[in-house]
């Protein structure tokens, strides 16, 4: 009880602590506004736009590649996505490294592993993202490549136990991961259950060593308060990032939770954000709130600079 009391005391601190730094939200205006601006069509020369003349066209990856290597260099450490079939002419060398090479569907067959596996080690990935159970065979599809292999745990759910969640970080771990991805316990979080809940990541973060953690706290099904909290008790449990989405729940990443993300774990943390990003929009967006990696399916898209529709919805759904 006494404990209880304490988390109570910690969870009010932090979230009056981060309304008053969030101040009038010109940040969260800003972010928003970019993410919906138009721009024009397709262009098919290079940008001659000087510094402060930006039209927003969305196109920056393929018009002005020196300047998106200044934005990675600034703070994008990775780019994840499920992408088959890349051309090497789509992705530059340089992006490559930044990109989780992502499968996660239920149904995929050991074929379609090996082309993941395969296409990561042709571009240099900085991993293959699967379920706990393909790791083992990609870990030896991948052995010599020098790209490592991620696994999500309690996923998409999260609604196991922190036992149940330490002992698949373990195996996967064993087996050869090198990063995990976890998904909270979003019950004990709207219970306000806090103990519970920073002992189902702090669990799994000790199981996990020496991989890292990435904490997904589902961003869609929590209140502005419930994200404080989660990202809160994530950095007191010594994760390595938090993430806002499963991709498979109702809503994906927004620039808001980004940025509120990003807020309340400061440097210490780093921020993922995954879920309905498919145009070089959502991504300069998630950038430019504080996401340091991105995850999302339709990486030739983005990598192209597709720009979004008018009047086009951001949705979840897909990793």
């Amino acid at each position: 009880m006494a404990q209880d009391r304490e988390f109570e005391t910690l969870v009010a601190a932090i979230t009056a602590r981060v309304r008053s730094e969030l101040g009038g939200g010109a940040n969260d205006g800003a972010a928003s506004q970019h993410a919906a601006s138009a721009g024009p069509a397709a262009p098919t020369k290079p940008c001659t736009a000087k510094k402060g003349e930006c039209t927003g066209c969305g196109w920056s990856v393929s018009r002005r590649p020196h300047d998106t290597r200044k934005l990675i260099d600034l703070g994008a450490a990775r780019v994840a996505a499920n992408s088959a079939g890349l051309d090497a002419k789509l992705v530059r060398g340089d992006l490559a490294g930044y990109i989780d090479h992502t499968l996660l569907k239920a149904r995929v067959s050991r074929e379609e592993l090996k082309k993941l596996c395969s296409e990561a080690a042709q571009y240099k990935f900085a991993s293959v993202c699967v379920n706990a159970s393909n790791v083992a065979f990609c870990a030896r599809e991948l052995r010599g490549s020098g790209v490592p292999v991620c696994a999500v745990v309690g996923f998409p759910l999260g609604a196991m136990t922190p036992s149940a969640k330490a002992f698949e970080a373990r195996e996967a771990v064993r087996a050869g991961a090198s990063e995990i991805d976890m998904v909270i316990n979003i019950g004990a979080l709207k219970s306000r259950d806090y103990a519970l809940l920073l002992e189902d990541i702090g669990k799994v973060v000790e199981a996990a060593k020496p991989a890292i953690v990435k904490v997904i706290i589902e961003t869609c099904e929590l209140t502005h308060d419930e994200k404080v909290i989660a990202c809160a008790l994530s950095k007191v449990a010594n994760a390595a990032f938090v993430k806002t989405s499963t991709g498979f729940g109702p809503g994906g990443a927004t620039a808001e939770d980004v940025a509120l993300m990003k807020l309340v774990v400061g440097d210490e943390l780093q921020v993922k954000a995954s879920g309905g990003m498919r145009t070089s929009d959502d991504v300069d967006a998630m950038i430019q709130a504080g996401a340091t990696r991105i995850g999302a399916s339709a990486s030739i898209a983005i990598v192209q600079g597709a720009k979004s529709a008018p009047g086009r919805k951001r949705a979840g759904g897909s990793y």
